[in-house]
């Protein structure tokens, strides 16, 4: 008789052929939720993280196909939460092809008024995480190569009074993008920018302001906008999926601004 064990090891799944695995963060509300929608609507499985499952659940609701959107709730900032994410990618797919890091936090205030814990929860949020993710994610990428989608803002190089830690966290996310398409480039790893400007997302009420004080950074924002309204979520996701397509294979390094022309006026 023959004792070997004989039983085969199931294969890991994998995406449908031809179908791209994209990771977004934040993507239960606001631009993430939209680019979550935006790239299932193109065909790809999405893994839509984010700390609620509420919204997360919204946003594969809102699909044409629900089933292409996978909600994974972590708290990106927390330990082993990069690679957790990266090994569902894997586990679940068997693959992971674009990662999107778009969760971000405001916290403003002044010089003067800043505390530890509100600074590092910020740069935590926008430059920690978005490191660890995209480390974690060169495995999942494979030999095919893949590509990293930083979410910055139109203003991250100009100055922000009351608001320049968040705008700290983004320029500093911009260098990364930069020095990561040279560095990552010999392994087919394509890395971009989307710089959104001011963007109709419930940004202000997690950063906490009445609806007076929201109105009138509206209006503030409308004002110093050329085009002379708020951008919407899917206008930004426009751009970040055309700088993920394959399309765009030969663009790397660049910020691409969705700023209705705040960022040059």
């Amino acid at each position: 008789m023959n004792t070997s064990d004989t039983t085969a090891t199931p294969a890991a799944p994998v995406a449908p052929a031809g179908r791209r695995v994209v990771i977004v963060t934040g993507g239960g509300t606001g631009i993430g939720r939209a680019t979550a929608l935006a790239f299932a609507a193109e065909g790809a499985q999405v893994i839509a993280v984010g700390r609620r499952p509420e919204p997360l659940a919204k946003t594969a609701a809102a699909a044409e196909h629900p089933s292409r959107i996978t909600p994974f709730v972590a708290d990106i900032t927390e330990e082993g939460a990069a690679e957790a994410l990266a090994r569902e990618a894997l586990d679940t797919y068997g693959r992971l092809d674009v990662l999107v890091n778009n969760a971000g936090i405001v916290g403003g205030g002044a010089l003067g008024t800043y505390t530890r814990s509100g600074v590092e929860a910020q740069l935590a949020t926008n430059l920690v995480a978005p490191v660890l993710l995209t480390q974690a994610a060169l495995p999942a990428f494979g030999t095919r190569g893949g590509v990293v989608v930083n979410i910055s803002t139109s203003v991250g190089l100009r100055a922000w009074p009351g608001n320049a830690v968040y705008a700290a966290s983004k320029a500093a996310l911009e260098l990364l993008t930069r020095s990561w398409a040279v560095e990552l480039a010999p392994r087919g790893i394509r890395v971009v920018a989307v710089a959104p400007g001011a963007i109709d997302t419930p940004i202000g009420e997690h950063r906490g302001l009445t609806p007076d004080e929201r109105t009138a950074v509206r209006n503030w924002q409308v004002a110093h906008t050329p085009l002379g309204r708020i951008g919407r979520p899917e206008e930004a996701a426009w751009a970040i999926t055309r700088l993920a397509a394959p399309e765009a294979s030969f663009v790397t390094g660049v910020v691409l601004p969705v700023d209705g022309g705040a960022v040059v006026a």
